[in-house]
């Protein structure tokens, strides 16, 4: 088995190179991809840098060239929800992209002709977290999170994508990754761990618990990678 773990930022792949320790490194259209094997499995990681555009190169790497049977992305986001602290853990049920605006043409936020607003998660990876936060004892959130090109710290901004999106959490790569692996038919799964709350205070929130969160997000991916291999 293939599985291809991303995450946009490198504090957030970090915990999962120390985890593997011995990876070999290849350079590829402008990105670092450290591949290594894992309890009979072919693992994939890099961390895109910010942005839907570089999400979807990315994504579409691993898929393509290096061959993703499943894609598991990790890292922090911003809560849109009152109900998610810092520190709390949240898998996309689906993912829209909340900068997406064509509604000129009579369509509503996010919607792309031949496409949807919503992308949805594969149900077959949620189920397999579940059970590893059963397992562990851990409090994995659901709800949808949105994506875009832009670092939300305005709790006006946050409210109107809470109530148009009905969203828990935003980000900057989800939704890009969603469409890739949909578009390639490649089984996803889309982890974040709160770091901030999306209101003025976000800059210094994120700063501050940016790698405990990563750390947070990391650890419970390898768990689910594990629970992956075990039930194949």
């Amino acid at each position: 088995m293939k599985i291809a773990i991303m995450g946009a930022m490198p504090e957030e792949v970090e915990p999962l190179l120390k985890f593997f320790g011995s990876y070999d490194t290849l350079s590829y259209a402008g990105n670092k991809y450290y591949t290594t094997s894992y309890r009979g499995c072919e693992i994939t990681i890099a961390y895109s840098k910010i942005g839907k555009v570089n999400a979807t190169i990315t994504a579409t790497t691993m898929i393509e060239k290096f061959g993703a049977q499943k894609l598991l992305f990790t890292g922090v986001a911003g809560a849109v929800s009152d109900s998610l602290k810092i520190g709390d853990l949240i898998v996309a049920t689906a993912l829209a992209q909340h900068d997406l605006d064509i509604t000129a043409f009579g369509h509503p936020y996010g919607y792309v002709p031949e496409g949807a607003v919503f992308e949805k998660a594969d149900v077959a990876l949620i189920k397999v977290a579940k059970a590893v936060a059963k397992q562990s004892d851990i409090a994995l959130k659901e709800g949808v999170i949105v994506t875009g090109d832009q670092f939300v710290n305005s709790s006006e901004r946050k409210n109107w994508i809470k109530d148009t999106f009905d969203a828990s959490a935003l980000e900057m790569e989800g939704a890009a990754v969603a469409v890739t692996c949909n578009a390639f038919k490649v089984p996803f799964f889309i982890l974040r761990s709160i770091s901030d709350a999306s209101d003025m205070d976000a800059s210094f929130s994120f700063d501050e618990f940016l790698k405990s969160s990563a750390m947070i997000s990391a650890n419970f991916i390898i768990s689910m990678v594990d629970k992956i291999i075990e039930t194949k």
